[in-house]
């Protein structure tokens, strides 16, 4: 009877265990669901500042044109000339395709972007890399590149 009691228990421990992990998964997945939506609200309200807001402090960031920026104060200043000039009349649409984990505190996110404006030159899709790390503060974007996906056809 000892036996079957430890091995019920021990049966219960390991399907509560895999449950557990999935179960903090998907709030660590809705935590970096939430980040990439920051950065839509910050490009589509002109603020560089909400838009840096996910960002490490030291974050690095390679731009669609392969300039790289360094740290969350670049980010939001560089973001913010873009939206008070070129990129003022446009929006942004973020769709995450994909999140994998490294480690428990590290994962991969995949998002696709769609650039939208007033004139078909100032539409453009792009796949972006986000490598998101877990910190004391939640998920932050410790790096970030953003690809220009040229046009089909």
């Amino acid at each position: 009877m000892k036996t079957l009691v430890f091995m019920t228990l021990m049966m219960l421990g390991l399907t509560t265990q895999p449950m557990h992990s999935q179960d903090s998964h998907a709030a660590d997945e809705a935590a970096m669901r939430e980040s990439v939506k920051q950065l839509e609200t910050g490009w589509n309200t002109k603020s560089g500042a909400l838009f840096a807001k996910p960002f490490a402090e030291d974050a690095d960031y390679v731009v669609i044109n392969g300039n790289y920026i360094k740290g969350r104060a670049a980010i939001e200043s560089g973001h913010q000339r873009i939206f008070d000039t070129i990129y003022k009349d446009t929006n942004l649409t973020l769709t995450v395709k994909q999140i994998r984990f490294l480690r428990a505190d590290v994962a991969v996110v995949h998002v696709e972007g769609v650039r939208t404006g007033p004139t078909k030159e100032m539409t453009s899709n792009a796949m972006l890399t986000l490598m998101m790390t877990k910190e004391k503060q939640g998920w932050v974007i410790a790096a970030f590149q953003n690809t220009a996906v040229a046009p089909r056809g």
